[in-house]
């Protein structure tokens, strides 16, 4: 599993838009939400391939 900072990820409608992405960018993979530390965990083997989307779609995202 490996977490993903995204620190302009504020409200559950953020919340709602990051998983939109990620579910676009990695169909199928799983991901969790942690809204109080702004951040997303996902099972992945290609994470740069999400934040790159994330990024893309606006979200301030890294890998934590």
């Amino acid at each position: 599993m490996v977490k993903i900072s995204i620190p302009n990820m504020t409200c559950g409608g953020c919340a709602k838009g990051v998983l939109a992405t990620l579910q676009e960018a990695a169909p199928g993979a799983s991901a969790k939400v942690d809204l109080d530390c702004r951040e997303v965990q996902v099972v992945t083997a290609d994470v740069a391939a999400l934040v790159a989307a994330l990024r893309a779609d606006g979200w301030d995202a890294a890998a934590a």
